[in-house]
């Protein structure tokens, strides 16, 4: 690989505007993502023109915007290109993620190839600190490709280990020697073998997403979700609650990285979240919150009137503490019947029930409870259990055994909204 720093004197030639930290420690890091790119080559012809083979690809146009909880990169290349086939020409196409105020460097999202078996290009992640680029290793992101010659990736900024919090981005594209060569001295020609758009590092105002409601695809009856993807939702029912306090499920599902979906009871809501701090912290992780109505009453039993204030007080009372409207619903003790289906469905809410039980209200103990989660479980499961209506020590003494044996067989936990489809606004 060739050093820049140690190339001849030459004419100076301009450069365009660069992070403020990745000028003072350019040389560092452009051999880095060279050093990376040289390490992934492999022998093979490049099917590029031979007037562009000697250039880094050109990017036309590149966007990192904020939708909801996802960042999402759009990058529109000048020619046709393959993420699989970077590494083998030499090549990197990377976004460059910066502090906000110093401009110093974070990380760098680089493309690759599909996984084996899979057609989506990868994201790979790799930390910057000081200077010096980590290990790289692919993020969870969707990658969409309407055209050979443009690139949708989005992710969430957890998955690149930042927050939601101003950032500043750049993307970078390279090509390695001795493909970027001048003929004569075997040296790469000043600027030629790197560009950076936009020319300055691009500031975008991320903010913690406040989700507003969701909007449910399809109204009515819901069980399960789909069954072609190793996915399942926790739900918990019967909260907020102080025995432990909801916090503590709210955290623990935090140090796990696991979302969850907490169905509310709403006369409970002032008693144990008056100011709705818990509820927003909920939101604020990921999680979703459902109306699991006013009183705990059996609903069947009771008039289309009563049901239907049974579930507009709760969700108003959500609403209120948290500024989300909700469009879950789960009837009490699993109670239905086609008028509360329809009502709840006038009000904007899917009725949503479960296929797997483990009994937990009964206090079998926290070996039962994961045993029986753990026989119960199936793509596109949703487990039943509870975080109030009692004392639910074993429930959450469960949670730790039941998330990491599920991940461990290739289980991705996802909300109930996420596992549908449904929508999510933010304000």
């Amino acid at each position: 690989m060739i050093n820049p720093g140690s190339r001849p004197p030459r004419r100076a030639t301009p450069r365009p505007s660069v992070l403020p930290v990745v000028v003072s420690v350019g040389t560092m890091i452009v051999a880095l993502v060279l050093l990376v790119a040289h390490i992934a080559s492999a022998a093979g012809a490049s099917s590029q023109p031979a007037a562009a083979k000697s250039q880094p690809l050109a990017v036309q146009s590149a966007s990192l915007t904020q939708n909801g909880q996802q960042l999402v990169w759009q990058l529109k290349m000048a020619q046709p290109f393959s993420p699989g086939a970077l590494a083998r020409d030499r090549r990197t196409l990377c976004l460059l993620i910066a502090r906000s105020d110093s401009g110093a460097p974070t990380g760098q999202l680089c493309l690759a190839g599909p996984r084996d078996g899979q057609h989506a290009p990868q994201v790979l992640y790799a930390p910057i600190s000081k200077g010096v680029t980590g290990r790289a290793s692919a993020i969870a992101a969707t990658v969409t490709r309407a055209s050979n010659s443009d690139l949708t990736a989005s992710f969430t900024p957890s998955a690149i280990g930042v927050s939601y919090q101003p950032l500043r981005w750049q993307v970078i594209s390279t090509l390695g020697a001795p493909a970027c060569s001048a003929p004569a001295t075997g040296l790469p020609p000043a600027g030629s073998c790197q560009t950076l758009s936009p020319a300055r590092a691009t500031l975008l105002n991320v903010r913690t997403p406040q989700p507003s409601g969701c909007v449910p695809t399809k109204r009515g009856y819901v069980s399960a979700g789909p069954t072609n993807a190793r996915q399942v939702a926790l739900t918990f029912d019967d909260g907020p609650g102080g025995s432990p306090p909801t916090m503590d499920f709210v955290n623990l599902l935090a140090r796990y990285n696991v979302p969850a979906t907490f169905f509310e009871v709403g006369n409970q809501i002032n008693q144990y979240d008056p100011t709705g701090k818990v509820q927003r912290a909920m939101l604020a992780d990921g999680d979703m919150i459902g109306d699991h109505s006013w009183s705990h009453a059996d609903l069947a039993k009771l008039t289309a009137s009563a049901q239907r204030s049974q579930i507009a007080m709760t969700a108003a009372a959500i609403k209120k503490a948290t500024g989300f409207q909700p469009c879950l619903f789960r009837a009490p003790y699993g109670s239905v019947n086609s008028s509360l289906i329809n009502v709840a469905s006038s009000l904007g809410f899917s009725t949503i029930q479960w296929d797997v039980d483990p009994r937990d209200w009964s206090l079998p103990g926290t070996n039962a409870i994961v045993s029986r989660v753990l026989a119960g479980v199936r793509p596109g499961s949703i487990v039943l259990q509870h975080f109030a209506g009692g004392p639910r020590y074993q429930t959450l003494n469960a949670l730790p055994t039941e998330i990491k044996t599920l991940k461990a067989r290739g289980y991705k936990f996802v909300t109930v909204t996420q596992m549908l489809g449904y929508k999510l606004t933010y304000r």
